[in-house]
């Protein structure tokens, strides 16, 4: 087999020389355009993770990686005059020269024939039976089969300048300092005995605020060295990009996705060529992340196990290299993601206390967790959990951040777990009934902090179904009570009552009939902001509120805002979510009103902030109103997060306590990007950029996430709403299964307790067991001491 990598970097080397290894008598060649030694950048890093994968590929160029590699288990983060240090993260450096010269001796040792200062493209490689376009970020094989890669380029906001410097760190450091114009930061680390990467960021605007646009590179990096002058201790800072001048040394991180990563071109010989995309010309990374070059290498070694997979089909080789790459780099990018946005708006997190910085920078990708945390440095993360549950007013130990408490108003909840509003179709006549006592009873005792009721209605026009609850009548209030009334008198549990109107999503069917679909018969009128058929063809058209209806409705709602208190309700939310009424009126995809009511977002707030303000004048102030919104309509010309920023900031004005976060359910145009705690990042901005706590809701489904959360600032309560449904006790059980014993049962499910926490011990003893360990290390382990 004939073999070119057009691109000597650590992709086309450390293909071509795993499979001249594997493969001796195959042609290969490495053609580079650069010298040997010239290279860009200083440093690179990979976990010890990565390394593992090295050595199981090619043990000779690994054993000599290793050897030139610095290792490192800490992490030190300085912010506002303190130095915040985790260990335990598994960290290699090496000079990005040294990689690539030892990728070239390994080449040339196996037969790999290495061309360098050789510009070609694939147009002057004829008779290849295989292409590798390793040709880099800027790839021009990329750009000029687009057609068939579709590649799609974001260009991130920061900018950043790669520099080293001959002071050496001993843990991968994160500096942060604050100038008039904004923030900057520094990543930095040591590769090998004398030199240490050192990456100085800031957000495109701070950095043109600054001057570094018109700076000559000299000055620049002057002025990155008076910045960063306490972490370098008289070391300079320099450059070895000699071929960018000014400010083109600051650069603009691109993300690079290709939709696919093979074309397939045609050959001399009236045979078909592929030529197949590998490294950052294939995809990028956020360097906060990880590197590029281990992306690139693990490209390298999945698309030799293909080939070796599937030796007499080279097109069923390359389908599962796509496969299965796309999917692991998508995982990569999507974790970068989160990491480079943390490091754009710095800003957001800047009011928090050093503690909570540090911790929020630890987990911005959410690829570390907490318990992950604690495994890794159990000691860092036993005293960032005391110091955070002091400040939650609780004991002066080690609580996990999901049972630290937290106080609104006048009502004080045991811990961060909310029962989330979940539809049961089981009312009748719009009375809360037998099922409601048991459903939330049950949870109430299950050890949730805030147990909330269904949407439940201001009038029977409100209904989204028959079966649906309601408070606008006397019978309700009675109903009400007797559930409130049994949740405080058999827990210490919380209980609030979620006030909505269905609107357009009105009169239908309860879900497990035909969930959206209008009933058969017995069909109310419905109304909301414009008139608007939620499904299309299908639902019945709503008409548009008019000034007296919404008065009515207004009233409506002031009315069973009454009646919640009366029936002893703790809390209240008000429903602005899921393209219900009020919902209707937020959205510019259902509101094409042309009075003072629709228009611009000012207008589109005005009528749901009317019904919040009648009914936060008729709501006890001791005790807390949450509104849940929609934060991302998931539709082009719909809301976006931006909107839900100005959102909460309007109804924090008015005297909201919290803002629940979800999103969508507005439109079914709608398309949704689903994910472990995919709304969380909504509920981040609302409270760190509007200043208002939130709550956070949507795929939370392990303490683990939301022990995370809390910790990390990017919520204030969790709403779980499925893993209720299938348990009760969720709260309870998970607290059993991270080990938190220190919690209050019923006293009637004592017994219940400690078996559970017996089982799952043995089922970790079990686990430790097949792995190997003894029972001294499992005890270590647990500890944080292994």
């Amino acid at each position: 087999m004939r073999i070119v990598c057009i691109g000597g970097g650590p992709a086309g080397l450390y293909f071509g020389l795993l499979m001249k290894r594997r493969h001796p008598g195959y042609e290969i060649t490495v053609i580079e355009r650069n010298r040997p030694y010239d290279t860009f950048g200083w440093g690179v890093v990979f976990s010890d993770q990565t390394l593992g994968n090295l050595r199981a590929a090619d043990p000779e160029s690994a054993d000599e990686i290793l050897d030139a590699f610095n290792h490192w288990d800490d992490i030190e983060i300085h912010f506002r005059g303190s130095a915040i240090r985790s260990s335990g993260h598994g960290f290699c450096g090496i000079g990005r020269k040294r990689l690539l010269n030892i990728l070239q001796a390994r080449c040339e040792a196996l037969g790999v024939k290495l061309v360098f200062e050789s510009q070609i493209t694939d147009d002057d490689v004829t008779h290849a039976d295989l292409i590798i376009a390793s040709d880099g970020l800027n790839s021009a094989t990329r750009q000029k089969y687009a057609a068939t890669y579709q590649p799609d380029i974001d260009l991130r906001d920061c900018r950043f300048v790669w520099l080293g410097t001959s002071k050496l760190f001993d843990a991968f450091t994160f500096a942060f300092e604050e100038t008039e114009w904004g923030w900057f930061q520094a990543h930095a680390y040591r590769f090998d005995d004398n030199t240490s990467t050192f990456i100085v960021e800031t957000p495109d605007h701070v950095w043109r605020a600054a001057g570094l646009d018109t700076m000559s590179k000299e000055d620049s990096i002057a002025f990155c060295e008076k910045l960063f002058a306490r972490y370098l201790d008289g070391h300079a800072l320099r450059s070895n990009a000699s071929h960018l001048r000014g400010s083109s040394q600051w650069i603009r991180f691109p993300r690079v996705v290709n939709r696919e990563w093979v074309h397939w071109k045609a050959a001399v010989d009236g045979k078909q060529t592929p030529v197949v995309l590998m490294g950052d010309a294939a995809h990028t990374a956020h360097f906060s992340i990880g590197s590029g070059t281990k992306l690139a290498l693990e490209d390298a070694i999945e698309l030799a196990n293909s080939m070796e997979a599937h030796p007499a089909d080279l097109r069923a080789a390359l389908t599962h290299y796509t496969n299965v790459r796309s999917v692991d780099v998508l995982r990569i990018q999507n974790a970068a993601r989160n990491s480079t946005e943390w490091f754009e708006h710095v800003d957001r997190y800047a009011k928090f206390e050093p503690q909570q910085f540090a911790y929020s920078l630890l987990t911005r990708s959410q690829r570390i967790s907490h318990e992950n945390l604690r495994e890794r440095d159990a000691r860092y993360l036993s005293g960032f959990e005391t110091w955070l549950a002091q400040r939650a007013g609780g004991a002066a130990r080690a609580v996990p951040p999901m049972f630290t408490p937290y106080t609104v108003r006048g009502v004080k909840l045991k811990n961060r777990v909310v029962v989330s509003p979940m539809a049961q179709y089981s009312a009748h006549d719009g009375v809360a009934g037998d099922y409601h006592l048991m459903h939330l009873g049950a949870r109430a005792m299950g050890g949730a902090a805030l147990v909330m009721t269904e949407m439940t209605c201001v009038s029977p026009e409100a209904r989204i179904t028959p079966a649906c609850p309601g408070m606008y009548a006397p019978m309700h209030v009675q109903a009400w009570k007797r559930i409130v009334d049994f949740v405080h008198a058999n827990s210490d549990a919380k209980i609030g009552m979620q006030l909505g109107h269905s609107g357009a999503k009105g009169s239908t069917r309860v879900a497990w009939d035909g969930i959206d679909q209008p009933l058969d018969d017995g069909n109310w009128p419905l109304v909301s902001a414009s008139p608007q058929q939620y499904l299309r063809g299908v639902s019945q058209w709503s008409h548009e509120a008019s000034t007296e209806e919404l008065r009515d409705i207004e009233a409506q709602f002031v009315q069973a805002t009454q009646m919640a208190n009366e029936a002893g309700f703790d809390w209240l939310e008000l429903h602005c979510a899921h393209g219900y009424l009020l919902s209707s009126f937020l959205s510019p995809l259902t509101n094409q009103r042309t009075d003072e009511y629709g228009g611009s977002l000012e207008n589109r707030l005005r009528y749901p902030l009317e019904v919040f303000k009648a009914m936060r004048a008729v709501w006890p102030q001791s005790k807390p109103i949450s509104v849940r919104v929609s934060a991302h309509d998931w539709v082009e010309g719909g809301n976006t997060p931006d909107d839900a920023i100005e959102i909460a900031r309007a109804f924090k004005a008015a005297g909201a306590d919290m803002i629940d976060v979800s999103s969508g359910q507005v439109s079914k145009e709608e398309k949704p990007v689903f994910g472990r705690m995919f709304q969380t990042p909504f509920a981040d901005r609302i409270r760190n950029e509007a200043g208002i706590a939130t709550i956070a809701v949507g795929a939370i489904s392990e303490a683990d996430h939301v022990n995370g959360i809390i910790a990390a600032g990017r919520a204030d309560l969790c709403a779980v709403a499925r893993p209720h449904l299938a348990n009760p006790s969720w709260t309870l059980t998970e607290a059993a299964r991270i080990g938190y014993l220190d919690i209050k049962w019923p006293n009637q499910y004592i017994a219940a307790k400690t078996q559970l926490e017996r089982n799952i011990e043995r089922e970790r003893a079990a686990a430790g067991a097949a792995a190997g360990l003894s029972p001294i290390e499992r005890a270590q382990r647990a500890e944080g001491t292994l």
